[in-house]
């Protein structure tokens, strides 16, 4: 996630608010955060009821974590691009900014 601080000029260019999404609570997210020198961008949790957005999006696994995910959403709120990855890669930025472009 603090890898998007290089690139929010670019989704900003593209008009795209960049959220991130946590099953942790407030507190651990804001500690988190700090611990990484801050984030420009809103870290939301979804701590209570546990996961209940991950299990919407359909990325809650059966053992409690969630997937890496992607999702870019149009101003009406239909997804329009989804990329999952395993919590270790990093989802490919140039795939996320192709998918922001078709919505212009």
């Amino acid at each position: 996630m603090p890898s998007y601080e290089e690139d929010l000029s670019e989704f900003e260019r593209r008009n795209a608010q960049v959220l991130g999404i946590s099953t942790d609570q407030v507190f651990s997210n804001e500690a988190w955060a700090k611990s990484m020198g801050g984030l420009s961008y809103p870290l939301l949790s979804d701590n209570w009821p546990y996961g209940y957005a991950a299990v919407q999006y359909g990325v809650l696994r059966g053992s409690g974590t969630v997937e890496r995910a992607i999702f870019v959403v149009d101003k009406q709120g239909v997804i329009r691009y989804i990329d999952i990855h395993d919590i270790a890669e990093q989802p490919p930025t140039d795939k996320i900014m192709e998918a922001l472009d078709k919505l212009r």
